[in-house]
């Protein structure tokens, strides 16, 4: 006999006899013409081809053939990029459900919505200053029953100064999407 049994290579490994078994099954150990076990080689074998979570758990612990900072490292690797996946995921979930929208296109569209907006009450005085000052005239006129002229030019420029002094105070708002 050339190399160990699978007796002795438990021995050797600390492994099992049915992860000895299973070793040589999937082809994780170097055997012999003879069916014995070489054991150097398949210590290399081993080691290339083990995940190195499972190498700690076979030898009972936390003690890993690299050392336990090198075993350590590779577990909070392996958790933080189970956590970003999983972190993925929910955002993939939620961006389905329309729960997530993308910033850019969100700051446009409220860019876009304060633009109108601010347009629209520029524009506002010069709508509606002649019906204004209709209205002033005639309530003058039915209250006191004296004929007043109001300059509709006038009303329409007080109502710009009113509208962009408005404009100029919202204008130091900021909206904060994140």
């Amino acid at each position: 006999m050339k190399g160990m049994s699978e007796r002795e290579y438990v021995a050797h490994s600390g492994l099992s006899r049915g992860g000895v078994q299973k070793a040589r099954k999937n082809g994780r150990l170097v055997v012999y013409d003879d069916g014995s076990i070489n054991a150097a080689a398949s210590d290399v074998r081993r080691a290339e081809m083990t995940d190195p979570d499972q190498q700690r758990r076979s030898l009972g612990g936390d003690a890993a053939p690299g050392g336990l900072g090198e075993t350590a490292s590779y577990i909070k690797a392996r958790t933080a990029l189970t956590v970003y996946a999983a972190q993925e995921r929910q955002l993939a979930v939620q961006k389905k459900k329309g729960a997530l929208v993308d910033r850019a296109r969100a700051e446009t569209l409220v860019f876009r919505l304060a633009r109108q907006e601010r347009d629209a009450w520029v524009t506002w005085p010069g709508r509606v200053a002649a019906l204004m000052a209709a209205q002033i005239m005639a309530e003058v006129e039915r209250q006191s029953g004296a004929s007043v002229t109001i300059e509709t030019a006038i009303l329409q420029r007080v109502l710009e100064a009113h509208v962009r002094e408005q404009l100029d105070a919202l204008a130091d708002l900021r909206v904060s999407l994140g």
